[in-house]
């Protein structure tokens, strides 16, 4: 995506474009008025609207052909930070054999959002992991106050595990358009609206029990001690319970970041094999657009592309929580259910906590206009319809938190070769013509790269990229690995070896997401570790794990900037 340019925005000498008396709708994301510097000598200082529509609702009683006149108008400008249509809200897509629900606030009718004035914390409240939190008694509390409020209420705990339904499974159209969804996963829009609603989530329950500096707990399952369901979370008679999981994964079973669906004969995870996963997902991920996904705005929706936390371990949990007797594996297998297992709120805190802990490595963050103000509403803990900005989301304490402070273990868990440059001689796998359908049997193909032996200089400025743009079901579970160099017929795949480059997960999700979706793995180090930087071609081996076929369009090898878009 690219961003407007300065110099293709040039403005007369004018005062705001909205005069203050306009008025903007009401659930509008709040992007109206802009300030325009008239100082067009030096065009760094301007502030330009974000693209053409924004200027001809800013110019009010102006029309078009004066708006010409003033402006030059770039297309290749930026364009929309998404937002909610509120007022708007319907019923969701559901994948088949959910019952039918509905998932929109309620009262929305009534109210309109407002901006979220974030309050001064005088102390940082602090989430701890789930096996060592000291607030249970709490939690207990808050959460069964929750569940005994009336459905409709919008603190109760049928319409907190609606808000990810709504967001996640087309409730809610893009703010200004009427047939784009708002789809809050599988791009950069994941982990800041994740974040915000763990947020109004916690702030909601020290309300309900008159603690306002309560935290609720992370599920540590990036470390050895947290690799099992919690025990908070398994005690029948405790409001944090959900009978809606799988059976064979109950404690002591150890959680497998790389789960290969129901038919895995072994139920039981490998904690070397996790810290190695955890280190390729999160460490290696350099790309700020790897790490996040990929963009998302109102005006070019549907090219959608996870970010590796997202993939793995995300999705990968989510799917091994589920009940697999469920048809979607409910509830925590299907985004629609996921939030009406409490089990989820500790996941998530975890998600989030490894977006700080990914930031703390001082990688590049994104200060793309259109991400910094998407939006989304939710219901405060004052029972305030309110409307957040992934800007405001950037940095925990300035939301009132931070994580207990704990060993990475798994940023010394690095894969390893599984075989040497020389026994990978002799591969004679052919180049398959494209599409082609992967369903249960292993299919390699080789990928021409564009470039090879290129310096460090050139390493550290652009990521190699393999790039794969798939056909799938999106209601459907589904997982996929992708070897490196590996041959057709060898049907192992272990993250802990460097050949693994990556998995593509899906959880279940609506029936009317876009059929076509990009997947990419950035390879720079798995080249650099297997010593075939000097190729000039990779053989690319997929092995479906679970989860229905998959039509395989394209593959191709990009260099994507290691910088900010």
């Amino acid at each position: 995506m690219t961003t407007l340019s300065p110099l293709s925005f040039f403005v007369a000498c004018s005062p705001s474009l909205l005069p203050s008396s306009s008025k903007k709708p009401s659930n509008a994301p709040n992007r109206y008025r802009r300030n325009v510097s008239c100082n067009a000598s030096n065009p760094q200082e301007q502030q330009p609207p974000q693209n053409r529509r924004d200027v001809l609702v800013g110019l009010g009683g102006l029309g078009a052909a004066n708006a010409a006149a003033i402006f030059s108008y770039n297309p290749f400008a930026s364009a929309e930070p998404v937002a909610p249509d509120v007022k708007g809200c319907n019923k969701p897509d559901l994948p088949a054999g959910a019952k039918p629900i509905v998932c929109c606030p309620p009262n929305l009718e009534k109210k309109d959002p407002i901006d979220y004035d974030i309050p001064k914390w005088e102390t940082l409240r602090i989430r701890k992991p789930a096996h060592d939190y000291d607030d249970l008694e709490n939690y207990k509390k808050a959460v069964s106050m929750m569940k005994s409020l009336p459905d409709d209420h919008p603190h109760s705990w049928t319409q907190q595990s609606r808000v990810h339904c709504a967001y996640c499974d087309d409730s809610y159209n893009l703010y200004g358009q009427t047939h784009t969804k708002l789809q809050v996963h599988f791009s950069w829009t994941f982990l800041p609206f994740h974040r915000w609603y763990l947020y109004f989530y916690e702030r909601i329950l020290g309300k309900l029990i008159g603690v306002p500096n309560f935290a609720i707990p992370f599920w540590n399952w990036d470390a050895p001690q947290g690799m099992e369901i919690p025990s908070i979370f398994t005690d029948k008679s405790s409001p944090l319970y959900n009978s809606l999981r799988n059976p064979n994964h109950q404690p002591p079973t150890l959680l497998d970041l790389n789960w290969n669906g129901p038919g895995d004969v072994d139920t039981s995870g490998d904690e070397k094999t996790n810290l190695i996963t955890m280190y390729r997902q999160v460490y290696e991920a350099k790309r700020p657009l790897s790490f996040y996904g990929s963009p998302f705005n109102a005006d070019t929706p549907g090219k959608e592309t996870s970010g590796t936390l997202e993939l793995v371990p995300h999705n990968t949990i989510h799917n091994w929580t589920g009940d697999i007797t469920q048809p979607n594996l409910e509830d925590m297998g299907a985004f629609y259910s996921a939030a009406r297992d409490p089990i989820f709120y500790g996941h998530h805190a975890n998600v989030d906590r490894m977006w700080a802990i990914w930031k703390s490595f001082k990688r590049n963050d994104i200060s793309n206009p259109d991400y910094q103000n998407s939006s989304y509403v939710f219901y405060d803990e004052n029972e305030n319809l309110v409307r957040v900005k992934n800007s405001d989301a950037f940095d925990t304490k300035k939301l009132g938190y931070v994580y207990r402070e704990l060993d990475l273990p798994w940023l010394n868990a690095k894969p390893t070769p599984r075989r040497t440059k020389a026994q990978r001689k002799g591969m004679t796998v052919k180049k398959m013509d494209l599409p082609f359908t992967l369903k249960e049997k292993i299919v390699s193909t080789v990928v021409k790269r564009p470039k090879i032996n290129r310096s460090r200089a050139e390493k550290d400025e652009k990521e190699e990229t393999l790039v794969f743009s798939l056909q799938l079901d999106r209601t459907k579970n589904l997982k996929f690995d992708v070897l490196i160099d590996e041959e057709e017929d060898y049907k192992w795949a272990n993250p802990k070896y460097r050949e693994f480059a990556g998995s593509f997960v899906n959880v279940s999700s609506t029936l009317n997401r876009a059929s076509t979706v990009t997947f990419s793995i950035d390879i720079t180090d798995v080249l650099d570790q297997l010593d075939a930087d000097d190729e000039d071609s990779i053989v690319v081996t997929l092995v479906p794990q679970y989860g229905n076929e998959v039509l395989i369009k394209d593959i191709n090898i990009s260099f994507l900037s290691l910088q900010e878009i």
